[in-house]
């Protein structure tokens, strides 16, 4: 059973220390104790809270998108573009992840894509990876 520090609970969620202590005092987060005596989260409880924060998400975009098959969407902040002759490299931050995405320099220039910009990536991938770390 994998057990997180209130710490580690805020960065997996992109939000301060004491916001997830008090989504806890407040009930909406489940938290136990460790053998120190330190508020911990269970992985289980903490999966749970993601899905159903996604679930009751209000939608930054700004009109609906009508049909699309990717499943995978990150709302971000463009933070970089780095264009040459033929091609660019369009980075954002979406919470706490870095999604980088590659284009023609055409298709950064039509969607006006440049530091500061809100922007949708949609991702749709037959590999993912998905790691385990050592605990």
């Amino acid at each position: 059973m994998t057990v997180l520090r209130m710490s580690d609970a805020a960065r997996l969620l992109g939000v301060s220390d004491d916001t997830v202590r008090r989504w806890a005092e407040a009930g909406r987060l489940a938290t136990t104790e460790d053998a120190a005596g330190r508020k911990v989260v269970d992985g289980v409880d903490l999966a749970r809270f993601l899905d159903e924060q996604r679930e009751t998400a209000v939608s930054l975009e700004t009109g609906p998108i009508v049909g699309q098959s990717a499943r995978n969407r990150f709302t971000g902040i463009v933070t970089r573009v780095t264009k040459d002759v033929v091609m660019a490299q369009v980075e954002l931050a979406c919470g706490p992840f870095r999604v980088v995405s590659l284009m023609s320099s055409e298709a950064a220039d039509e969607l006006g894509l440049e530091p500061g910009v809100l922007a949708v990536a949609s991702v749709k991938s037959t590999n993912v990876v998905v790691e385990v770390p050592a605990q």
